[in-house]
């Protein structure tokens, strides 16, 4: 005999179906009965979205406490908004303009939907891992004192079980191990389909002993209540074993197919279940089979009941991808969408009359409608946005360090041994991190002094054994230090959640970040997709280009400030000397907490170069817009050498070389091709919306430039990251930099190899100016 359910849990299982039919009719309505302006499929994800209600009805209603934080699969953001539809924090209009401008998005976004989004969501897997960093920055606040016990909460991710093919998933999985992260649970919606095909049935064999040798325990929901009660049935065993045996397309298949076909498969292949078999019709018998543990409220709960201690837990939950809709099971179900009969059925069983579709409580009795409003409203979940805390740590001003001659990698290490000395609100809120080369980046000064950030102390075993060594690194929980494995990929995710503190726990960190400059590729989609959060940090990209010289190719980088041209949210600066790095690094640490700001990446060199003298400050308001005159130009005049970075003292040495035979040129050092970019770019598309009048600092920095003059650009990187200054005032160009890989060598046989040298720089300037 079944239980009976409990009123809450009869309540959940109506809360279950509304927010399938809410799912389901916000994407029929974007696809079929809104206008459509340019007659593209809107898509949505019903399928994706009926396997998930079960569970996120029992997480939202039951488990989830206030202080919680989830984050949703991506194509089960409609039952996300439908939640908060009934919550009340979600209108009618976003729901009806689902995928429209400005309407609900079409994956989770922190930053464009208006309901609470914990963490964006859509690129594949990174939603999942940056729970377990997120995991990880709670305990670090928690430890600091910068957030309050009774304010911690559960890091959630909600996955599809396709997701467990992404690579991110294992790094994030190893280095949650090295860090005991605790508080976090992975539950994975085990449809058994992908957008192609029904998912790998041996993988699944292995996932208990992948999770469970990285500390999880794995809680495996495979069978509902009444699955479970027939295998007490005479038949039981031999069904238990039949659904045991069953590969995955084939249960996808049968369940399409319904009843008849389950009853002639397992009279077919398991005779024994006659019994079972008889005592039910097709309908009941269909509904039996698909009785599974991701579907049934009691198992979930009791589930998520039994897992209240902080053991970090994988929940694997076995669903119907399209569960309750009439392509349940279907091969192609990903992106299949009901059409106007199919939904309309729907509709009719769900006992919602035409019309009432968007009402909150359409098709339940007033007594089932009561009940569930009343669950609805003892809801724990966060109803509203968190307010950002701007401004929580005065910027000091930062000196540059002293030297005639250093590098900006050196000058960006005592910098940060400065602020550690000084102290104060900011070096206490600072927290850095890096994939296992904190000494070759220069933060072993800082780490030495702050410490490496551990929940239980760990020993300097080396200084315990008195062998004599720069680095003293002890763990303790007041280090602001999180050392990281080799993975870039986890590096931009912790950095996501550091940068993120704030609007999930309230309370701000000042992360920063250092990697070799060549390997932001290897994390790239990780930082796009910390950028699209609107996540704080610092990213210090060092050594870079050629400049690392005898590394070689493998090391040297090319691409990077291309990336940065196109990556929003991520201001990139490529000092050369290190009062510019000085000026850089505040205005990094006042962006991370202006209303306005943005993340900020710094291109660094391990060149050691002679230091300019300076007249004033008044270079530095330039500088910090992307570019300023180190050596002015007369007015009209013909020419300009324009650099970036570690290239300054070719640029230098060449101005001296042609300044004789070129009257007036110039010598631009541009500080941020990234900024110079943006703002050219805002004043032409400005003409069309009358916010384009005032010229923009690249046009006001050419502006003394003959218009007939020439530019001779040079970087160590992609030269496209400055050719294109041509196209500002239309001076001619020739573009100098890196468009092929490196290989060892010295500085001088590199530079003259790839025509970064003096001489190339002369060379340029006659094929333009003295022709």
């Amino acid at each position: 005999m079944l239980k009976t359910a409990s009123p809450d849990i009869d309540s959940l299982r109506l809360l279950d179906d509304r927010l399938r039919w809410l799912s389901a009719w916000t994407i029929h309505n974007a696809n079929h009965l809104r206008d459509s302006a340019d007659g593209l499929k809107v898509g949505g994800h019903q399928a994706s979205c009926a396997s998930m209600t079960a569970i996120m009805a029992a997480l939202y209603f039951h488990a989830l406490g206030p202080n919680d934080k989830v984050a949703v699969k991506p194509h089960a953001g409609p039952v996300l908004h439908a939640i908060h539809y009934l919550l009340g924090s979600q209108n009618r209009e976003q729901m009806e303009n689902f995928r429209g401008f400005r309407g609900m998005q079409s994956y989770p976004s922190r930053t464009k939907d208006r309901i609470p989004v914990d963490f964006s969501t859509g690129s594949v897997g990174l939603g999942v891992a940056i729970t377990a960093f997120a995991s990880l920055i709670q305990d670090y606040l928690l430890a600091h004192g910068l957030m309050p016990a009774e304010e911690a909460g559960r890091m959630v991710a909600l996955m599809g079980d396709a997701e467990l093919d992404e690579g991110n998933i294992y790094e994030c999985l190893i280095e949650a191990a090295k860090h005991d992260i605790r508080n976090c649970w992975w539950i994975i919606d085990y449809n058994r389909q992908s957008l192609d095909a029904t998912t790998a049935d041996r993988m699944f064999n292995r996932f208990d002993e992948i999770f469970a040798s990285c500390g999880w325990r794995v809680v495996t929901l495979k069978y509902g209540k009444a699955m479970e009660a027939a295998f007490r049935e005479k038949g039981g065993d031999a069904l238990k074993a039949w659904i045991d045996a069953a590969g995955n397309a084939d249960y996808a298949a049968l369940t399409y197919l319904g009843g008849a076909a389950w009853r002639e498969r397992l009279m077919k292949e398991a005779p024994a279940t006659k019994p079972i078999l008889d005592a039910r019709d097709d309908d009941a018998l269909a509904a039996l089979m698909t009785n599974l543990g991701g579907h049934d409220l009691e198992a979930l709960t009791e589930a998520f009941d039994a897992c209240q201690d902080d053991v970090p837990t994988l929940f694997i939950a076995y669903t119907i991808k399209g569960f309750g809709l009439p392509f349940a099971g279907h091969k192609d179900n990903h992106a299949g969408l009901m059409n106007p009969g199919q939904i309309a059925a729907l509709r009719s069983a769900m006992g919602i009359a035409e019309g009432e579709e968007w009402a909150p409580y359409a098709g339940l009795g007033g007594n089932s409608a009561a009940g569930v409003e009343a669950l609805v409203q003892r809801s724990r979940i966060a109803q509203a946005k968190r307010e950002r805390p701007w401004n929580v740590a005065p910027v000091p001003a930062i000196a540059p360090p002293e030297g005639a001659e250093q590098s900006t990698q050196a000058a960006f290490g005592r910098i940060l041994l400065d602020l550690s000395r000084a102290g104060g609100a900011l070096a206490d809120r600072i927290v850095t991190t890096s994939p296992d080369v904190t000494v070759s980046t220069n933060l072993g000064a800082w780490v030495n002094q702050r410490g490496l950030f551990r929940r239980q102390e760990l020993a300097d075993i080396f200084a315990a054994a008195k062998i004599p060594s720069a680095q003293k690194w002890a763990g303790h929980a007041a280090g602001q230090h999180v050392e990281l494995g080799i993975a870039e990929n986890n590096l931009f995710l912790m950095l996501a959640a550091m940068g993120l503190a704030g609007d999930i726990f309230g309370a701000r960190l000042f992360p920063i970040g250092t990697v070799y400059d060549p390997f932001i590729a290897r994390g790239l989609d990780a930082l796009n997709y910390a950028c699209y959060q609107d996540a704080r940090f610092l990213l210090v990209a060092t050594p870079s280009g050629v400049t690392l010289g005898p590394e070689g190719g493998a090391h040297q980088s090319i691409n990077p400030p291309l990336i940065a041209l196109g990556q929003p949210g991520l201001r990139h600066y490529e000092p050369a000397f290190v009062d510019e790095l000085a000026a850089m690094m505040e205005e990094a640490f006042r962006l991370m907490q202006a209303e306005d700001g943005e993340s900020v990446y710094l291109r660094l060199t391990t060149r050691s170069i002679a230091q300019v003298e300076r007249d004033s400050d008044g270079w530095k308001a330039d500088a910090l817009a992307g570019g300023y005159w180190l050596r002015r130009p007369a007015e009209g005049a013909e020419a300009a050498i324009v650099y970036s970075g570690a290239i300054a003292p070719e640029a230098l040495a060449a101005w001296e070389a042609l300044k004789d035979d070129v009257p007036g040129l110039g010598l631009l050092a541009v500080t941020s091709p990234d900024l110079l970019h943006r703002g050219w770019s805002a004043r032409r598309g400005g003409r069309w919306t009358g916010q384009g009048s005032a010229p923009s600092h690249v046009e006001k920095l050419l502006a003394p430039l003959s218009r007939d003059a020439g530019l001779v650009t040079l970087l160590d990187g992609a030269p496209a990251a400055l050719s294109w200054l041509g196209g500002v005032m239309g001076h001619r160009v020739s573009p100098l930099g890196l468009d092929r890989f490196g290989q060892t060598g010295s500085l001088p046989d590199l530079y003259r190899h790839y025509r970064l040298d003096v001489d190339a720089i002369v060379e340029a300037a006659a094929e333009l100016f003295l022709d």
